[in-house]
């Protein structure tokens, strides 16, 4: 792979990570445009550099330039741009990992206008609460993505615009003839720093999910957090891959973004279903230097026996976070991939702002690390003050931080109240010692923490009293082995149902076919009666108790 330009890292070089962090400083620039930066920057200087390394599912291989990615987000930014798209509009894209992520995201980037990344996991109607809340102008997606369209396209009446990268469907125009006659130059519109260009949904702890509003800055707040697992990121010979989502934040922000910034060579491969085998297969063909992979995809990747005597892979850095990977899976990750697995933290709204790098000596087993070079990272008592070493308090952020979102979309409210004073609340409970290292102790919200996603019941609950035979529906996480946590639902059926085993699966199917594969809960309890406060609030902590 072309990679002869050598890209400078935001960290400076020091011996040890006290030193890195007393010497980092942000470079933010007034004006600044994540797509020109991650794209035309590198096009201009190296346009032959391979950005993105296609694997395809039925085994051909396609490498994308740093020039073709240019002219393909040029050609769709026109597109768009032609279908009314402008500066501030939302456009959703719906698609597994491939090269047109890539370039939709970086068009979109260059319109002014903010990307809606969307799971391809999603059914119709998580789709379609996106969709209407967010007000999205165009949807980028393929066929998979306009059959769940199909039934809810009326609900989304701003949708003016709907691409797909299958061809013509049912109100879709064909990706490809539309690039076909778009022009591969475009001027960028001048953005700055702070303003709008990306909006990613959290998890909804109360009510319906939020839209977290992000600066073009975010991206730049992502690069420490980025750097720091991946030990001097980045190297020239570094590749990297991850089976995340594209659509997540750590898939995005984690990994593509970061890498595409430092003329990095991202491996896009779709997984419908993750397969251990495959991912150390995947790793030792496309020759993946980095990774980012999730705690629940490497307990997953624990059954396969003898991995580094079977497949050729030379990893040189494995990033995961999401959830607490243990001492178990740290020494796991030792022997099988030759490399400590360094782990970071980080909310949608506030990302990787807490890391650890075992080559600095950051490392401490049950832990998360400490705070990434950039940012002020606390412990924080109810009064928004830090709390003494040993003690339990909630994991805040300072403001003002490049990494920090903007808003939540259309909730002035919820936005106020995420904050204390200048400290970003993230629900998180957690414990910092008196070398500075801070520990995860649990919730103080409702998130469910499955595989590696941060699942929130108020999407789901209200999935569940759709069904025709639920009059009322909680969920609950429930410790779990292998994902940390499984969702469950506690049920009050209507009068006249009965509860049964066949009930509890259609009850299943009926979430999993509407929101998603990885919310649907896998245990349902059919209870006579809700555990309710006097105000009507669900008292959730029985309903663990019960789990």
């Amino acid at each position: 792979m072309p990679n002869t330009l050598r890209a400078m890292p935001s960290l400076p070089h020091a011996e040890n990570f006290d030193d890195v962090y007393r010497q980092f400083r942000w470079n933010v620039p007034a004006r600044y445009n994540i797509g020109v930066d991650i794209c035309d920057r590198w096009a201009a200087r190296a346009p032959d550099r391979v950005a993105i390394l296609h694997l395809r599912n039925d085994g051909r291989r396609e490498e994308v330039s740093f020039g073709d990615l240019r002219a393909l987000s040029n050609r769709l930014a026109n597109v768009l741009s032609a279908h009314g798209v402008a500066r501030g509009d939302r456009v959703a894209i719906m698609l597994p990992q491939s090269p047109e992520v890539a370039a939709a995201h970086i068009a979109i980037y260059k319109l002014g206008a903010v990307a809606l990344p969307i799971a391809i996991l999603f059914g119709p109607d998580a789709l379609s609460y996106r969709l209407q809340n967010s007000g999205a102008k165009a949807l980028i997606t393929d066929m998979q993505g306009l059959a769940k369209l199909a039934g809810i396209r009326e609900e989304a009446p701003e949708l003016a615009c709907v691409l797909s990268v299958d061809g013509k469907g049912d109100g879709a125009i064909a990706l490809s003839d539309a690039l076909a006659h778009a022009a591969p130059d475009f001027a960028a519109v001048d953005t700055g720093a702070d303003d709008p260009a990306l909006m990613i949904y959290t998890s909804g702890t109360t009510g319906q999910p939020k839209g977290a509003l992000h600066a073009h800055r975010v991206l730049i707040g992502h690069l420490p957090g980025a750097e720091l697992p991946h030990y001097e990121f980045p190297q020239p010979s570094d590749c990297y891959w991850t089976p995340a989502d594209w659509a997540w934040a750590g898939g995005l922000l984690d990994a593509l973004l970061p890498s595409l910034h430092h003329g990095v060579p991202v491996v896009a491969r779709r997984i419908d279903k993750f397969d251990p085998e495959e991912a150390f297969a995947l790793m030792a063909e496309a020759q993946v230097r980095n990774a980012f992979i999730p705690p629940t995809a490497l307990r997953m990747m624990r059954a396969v026996p003898s991995p580094r005597g079977r497949y050729d892979f030379k990893l040189r850095s494995v990033a995961s976070g999401g959830e607490s990977l243990g001492i178990e899976a740290l020494e796991w990750g030792r022997e099988a991939f030759g490399v400590t697995i360094n782990e970071f933290y980080g909310q949608t709204e506030c990302n990787l702002v807490v890391g650890s790098c075992a080559q600095l000596g950051t490392l401490k087993a049950g832990s998360m690390g400490k705070p990434v070079p950039g940012h002020v990272v606390a412990v924080i008592d109810r009064s928004g003050n830090p709390v003494k070493a040993g003690e339990v308090g909630q994991i805040a952020v300072k403001r003002p931080d490049p990494v920090m979102f903007l808003e939540y979309w259309g909730k002035p409210d919820a936005t106020r109240a995420k904050f204390i004073g200048d400290w970003m609340t993230t629900g998180d409970q957690g414990v910092v010692d008196e070398e500075g290292y801070i520990t995860f102790v649990g919730r103080d919200d409702d998130v469910i923490s499955s595989s590696g996603f941060r699942i929130g019941p108020g999407e789901i609950e209200d999935c569940l009293i759709r069904h025709p035979a639920v009059a009322l529906a909680a969920v609950v996480g429930k410790p779990d082995k292998m994902r940390g946590e499984i969702v469950k639902a506690f049920i009050v059926l209507k009068k006249g149902q009965a509860a049964s085993d066949a009930l509890a699966a259609d009850i299943q199917g009926f979430v999993k076919t509407r929101l998603a594969a990885h919310e649907y809960p896998r245990e349902v309890a059919f209870i006579e009666a809700m555990p309710m406060t006097t105000t009507g609030k669900v008292i959730r902590r029985l309903l663990r108790e019960k789990a």
